[in-house]
């Protein structure tokens, strides 16, 4: 089965790329056309993708799927529209004196790549299939994308509206098991994109580096929040609970672990816990908040706080309607703070990815510092406070994908900052135009005037007393 699959997937990858290299050169106005048509698909069918969505995990607030998976996509479509022909332009390059002065000219033409494969997750299964489809399209590529397994019903939709509104050698949806993923991930593209976690990534770059395609991971990691002892704990608590209460907590950029000043730890809970019960003064019922995706997922969840526990921490339960979680089978899990966390504890070790917040504290931010430096470094670092001075040392001084200011995740929205990791925590980036970039390939054109610039300088044979005159007039200081 899977190796029927895989065939149906060189198939497609042969045909969009002899379709691609019998376009070529594309009209701006072809690519555009599949961004509006992308648009149009995400306009006309964002309920039924949100019912999906919420039909995949359970229980997923169709508001949130809309304004994180639709309108999200849709105003990312917009950006790249905007921008594309600016991002598309040839850049003149400098030539070496007098090369400039005889005619030479060197420029830097950006150009499609081909066939570029997206490996999507199911977290935000339509934005981050579609965000860098958007992209991926604007930099004149066909796309092939394999969303997550787990959201079976929201990837069968997608197969199923893509077939509607693009040509096959166009854009193309592969469903199906890890196994055709990992099929996917081993074949011939120009470009792949995977956004999961750490581990899955490094084994799609094995896989497609065998074949030495070029990737951009987009993984994830134990984000941290910082809070300065100039921070307001009631406004960064309320807006930490909003982060790590979306989506239930997953998202590859949700606030993993707190470090605080060790005089505030309690105003610093406090402030979370607040913030919690205002937005969910209910849990089991209440449609804004959603369900873990998976048994699995939720079993590793409350499997995490258990070893917290056994291991000496003090477990919070954020519950303000006191409901008894026990006896429902719904996979929701309430916010759970974790108190006088060590080192040897699940919850520190592994990204978390779910409602579960562990809290560190310091007595100088240095120690924050230092804490965050030793270890991975993380794909999103939140500080709150007002002290320019300690801002900038904890910025300095650290390494991350992306950072937000008195704030949680909201860098990623930026449509015109680049998005993506550092080390474990991802390679490469879209969003901005550096995605564009990425998406693709940056080819240098040098053109020779018509003097014969290798006698000129000295580099045709025989060699003789030109040669030597060129060289030491290279090496002068």
């Amino acid at each position: 089965m899977a190796a029927d699959r895989k065939d149906e997937m060189e198939a497609i990858l042969k045909a969009q790329r002899e379709a691609f290299t019998a376009a070529r050169p594309e009209d701006m106005s072809v690519r555009k056309d599949r961004i509006n048509r992308a648009i149009s698909l995400l306009v006309d069918h964002g309920e039924a993708l949100c019912k999906a969505m919420s039909d995949d995990f359970g229980n997923r607030s169709p508001d949130q799927s809309m304004m994180t998976d639709i309108v999200g996509s849709v105003n990312f479509g917009k950006y790249c529209l905007k921008n594309m022909d600016k991002w598309s332009k040839s850049e003149k390059r400098k030539v070496q004196f007098p090369l400039g002065l005889l005619g030479a000219k060197a420029e830097l033409r950006y150009e499609p790549k081909g066939v570029i494969g997206i490996l999507s997750p199911w977290n935000f299964p339509v934005q981050l299939s579609f965000n860098p489809l958007m992209q991926v399209l604007s930099a004149g590529n066909r796309a092939m994308i394999k969303p997550s397994e787990f959201t079976e019903a929201t990837s069968a939709l997608m197969a199923e509206l893509v077939d509607k509104y693009f040509a096959q050698d166009e854009v193309a949806v592969i469903t199906g098991s890890p196994e055709i993923a990992q099929a996917f991930s081993s074949l011939q593209f120009d470009h792949l994109v995977f956004t999961g976690s750490t581990a899955t990534g490094r084994r799609v770059m094995e896989a497609a580096g065998r074949n030495l395609v070029p990737v951009t991971l987009e993984l994830g990691g134990k984000s941290p929040v910082v809070l300065g002892r100039s921070a307001d704990f009631d406004k960064a608590g309320e807006r930490i609970a909003m982060g790590k209460m979306l989506n239930a907590g997953q998202i590859c950029l949700a606030p993993d672990y707190m470090v605080v000043p060790e005089e505030s730890e309690d105003a610093a809970i406090a402030g979370v816990t607040k913030g919690a019960e205002a937005m969910y003064p209910t849990l089991l019922d209440n449609d804004d908040y959603a369900s873990v995706v998976t048994d699995r997922h939720f079993d590793r969840l409350q499997g995490m706080v258990a070893d917290a526990k056994e291991k000496g921490a003090d477990i919070i339960e954020v519950n303000p309607a006191d409901e008894d979680f026990s006896s429902s089978n719904g996979r929701k899990m309430p916010l759970t703070i974790l108190r006088n966390v060590t080192d040897d504890m699940a919850a520190m070790q592994e990204e978390i990815f779910g409602p579960v917040l562990p809290v560190k504290t310091y007595s100088a931010v240095d120690e924050a510092i230092d804490y965050i430096n030793e270890n991975d470094r993380p794909l999103g670092l939140y500080y709150f406070g007002e002290d320019a001075g300690e801002r900038e040392r904890v910025l300095k001084k650290t390494v991350s994908g992306g950072v937000t200011v008195n704030d949680v995740i909201f860098h990623v929205s930026m449509d015109d900052l680049p998005f993506g990791g550092v080390g474990p925590s991802g390679i490469g980036s879209y969003h901005g135009p550096e995605g564009f970039k990425e998406f693709s390939h940056a080819r240098s054109v040098y053109s020779q005037p018509k003097m014969d610039i290798a006698k000129l300088a000295g580099f045709k044979p025989p060699y003789g007393k030109a040669t030597k005159k060129a060289i030491a007039t290279q090496l002068k200081k």
